[in-house]
Parts: structure tokens; C-alpha cells; sequence
């Protein structure tokens, strides 16, 4: 799973990248009103965490999946 970014133009979606035939895409396309509300604790949360990412410390993404559903 990869996370990319594009644009919109002319009604099609514009990727700069290498995606095999036949990848199978999710789209979420955001609105400039779009926000959220978050506590305190979650904007602590999110620095710490862009702070590791800023320095290396990072890990694979199934990693984290992993990790979601062992929580439910």
C-alpha cells in the first residue's frame, strides 16, 4: 500500500508515478471547509508522532494495521 497525492485536471486524475496495469485506487478528494475538532491529548499525540516521523523513526504500515485491529 502506498499513500499519494494528485490532481484534478480536466476531470481526470493527475499521478506523477509508477502504478502497475490493473492497481486498484481509493480516491478521497477533501473540501477547503473540511476540518475536525481534536483534544488535547490527540494534538499531543499527533506532534510526537511528526516529530519521530521528522527523524527516521518510522515503520511499515501493515505494522500499524496490525496493531488498529489487535485493539478492537
Amino acid at each position: 500500500m502506498r499513500i499519494a497525492s494528485g490532481k484534478v485536471v480536466d476531470g481526470h486524475v493527475e499521478y506523477e508515478g509508477d502504478l502497475p496495469d490493473g492497481s486498484e485506487v481509493t480516491l478521497l478528494a477533501y473540501e477547503p471547509e473540511d476540518t475536525f475538532e481534536a483534544s488535547e491529548e490527540l494534538k499531543a499525540v499527533l506532534l510526537k508522532s511528526m516529530a519521530q516521523a521528522d527523524r527516521g523513526e518510522t515503520f511499515p504500515i501493515e505494522q500499524l494495521f496490525q496493531e488498529m485491529l489487535s485493539r478492537e
